[in-house]
C-alpha cells in the first residue's frame, strides 16, 4: 500500500525546492509568506545578511481591529496593502515572492495582487 504524505510536508519541501532558486538580496529582497490556519504573515527578507527588514501579520493590533477575520481573503488582500505600505516606507520597490510553497490562489493570490496594486513590483 502506498503510503501519502501530509499536506504540510509536502508545503515544506516545495519551499525547499523554490528557495534553492532564488533569495533576496539587499537590491531585491525577499518577499516571505506564510498561512497558518489563524493568521497570515509576510516579511520583507534580505537573504545576504538574514536580516528581516519590513515585517507585518494579522496578529498586529492595528491590523487586527481593521479586520473582522484573521484568516480569510480580505484579511490577506488588507496585509498585502500593509507590508507594502511599510516596505515604500522604508525605501524598498522591488521584491521577489516566495509563496511559501503553498499554492498561488485564494489568500496567497490576494496578498501578491494587494502588493503589486499598492506600489511594490513581482
Amino acid at each position: 500500500m502506498v503510503s501519502k504524505k501530509s499536506r504540510s510536508e509536502v508545503r515544506i519541501k516545495k519551499h525547499r525546492r523554490m528557495r534553492n532558486r532564488f533569495s533576496g538580496t539587499a537590491e531585491r529582497p525577499r518577499l516571505s509568506v506564510f498561512r497558518s490556519n489563524n493568521h497570515m504573515y509576510a516579511q520583507i527578507i534580505d537573504d545576504t545578511v538574514g536580516n528581516t527588514l519590513v515585517a507585518a501579520s494579522t496578529l498586529e493590533k492595528d491590523v487586527k481591529t481593521q479586520l473582522k477575520k484573521t484568516n480569510d481573503v480580505e484579511a490577506a488582500a488588507y496585509l498585502g496593502t500593509v507590508i507594502a505600505k511599510k516596505a515604500l516606507e522604508k525605501g524598498i520597490k522591488e521584491v521577489v515572492f516566495d509563496r511559501g510553497g503553498f499554492i498561488y490562489q485564494g489568500k496567497i493570490k490576494a496578498l501578491a495582487e494587494a502588493a503589486r496594486e499598492a506600489g511594490l513590483d513581482f
